[in-house]
C-alpha cells in the first residue's frame, strides 16, 4: 500500500483523473447549449515570469432565445505553466450582468428554467454555467451563473434580472 502524497500514489491519481476528463470531453461533446462567449476584454491581476498571468476576463453571451438580451460574464484565469497549458482548475467565482442591447423578441416559446451556457473551466469536469429562469408574475427574465464540479459544487454564484416590457408577454412552453 503506497503513502498518501507518495509519487506513486500523485500518478496513479493524475492518471486517473485524466481517464476521466477524457470520459467527461466524449460525453459532454453533444451538449447543445455549449458555447464560448465572446472576449470583451481582460485585466491582469498578477505578474508571471514564466507562461500566462493570472487574469480576470470578461465575456458576452447572446441568449439564444432571447434576441436582444446579452449576459457578461466576469471569472478568474488562473496563469503559470499550468494555466498556459490548459491544466490549471480555473476558480469557481464568476459575476454575471444581463442586460437589453436591442429590442427584446422571443421567436419561440421558453421554458420556465432553462440552462442556456455551458463552457469547460478545467479539464477535471468543472463547467460554468448559466440559467434563465423566467419570473413570468413579473414578466422578467432572470438569469444565474455558478460553476459544477464533477464530486461537488460550488455555492458561490451571481444572479441578475432583464425586465420585459409589459408589452411583449414572455411565452412559456407548456
Amino acid at each position: 500500500m503506497r503513502a498518501v502524497g507518495t509519487p506513486g500514489h500523485q500518478a496513479a491519481r493524475w492518471v486517473a483523473a485524466a481517464l476521466l476528463a477524457f470520459a467527461g470531453v466524449i460525453g459532454t461533446a453533444g451538449l447543445a447549449h455549449a458555447a464560448a462567449g465572446e472576449k470583451v476584454g481582460t485585466v491582469d491581476t498578477a505578474f508571471q515570469w514564466i507562461g500566462r498571468d493570472h487574469d480576470i476576463i470578461v465575456e458576452a453571451y447572446d441568449d439564444p432565445g432571447v434576441l436582444g438580451v446579452t449576459c457578461y460574464v466576469s471569472r478568474a484565469r488562473v496563469g503559470g505553466i499550468k494555466g498556459t497549458l490548459g491544466l490549471a482548475e480555473d476558480r469557481a467565482e464568476a459575476s454575471i450582468a444581463c442586460r437589453q442591447v436591442g429590442p427584446i423578441s422571443i421567436p419561440e416559446p421558453l421554458k420556465k428554467q432553462e440552462e442556456v451556457f455551458s463552457e469547460r473551466m478545467s479539464i477535471l469536469f468543472k463547467r460554468l454555467r448559466i440559467v434563465r429562469m423566467v419570473d413570468a408574475p413579473r414578466n422578467t427574465l432572470v438569469y444565474l451563473t455558478y460553476s459544477e464540479k464533477l464530486i461537488d459544487g460550488s455555492p458561490q454564484n451571481s444572479v441578475t434580472a432583464v425586465p420585459v416590457d409589459r408589452a411583449t408577454a414572455i411565452p412559456l412552453r407548456k
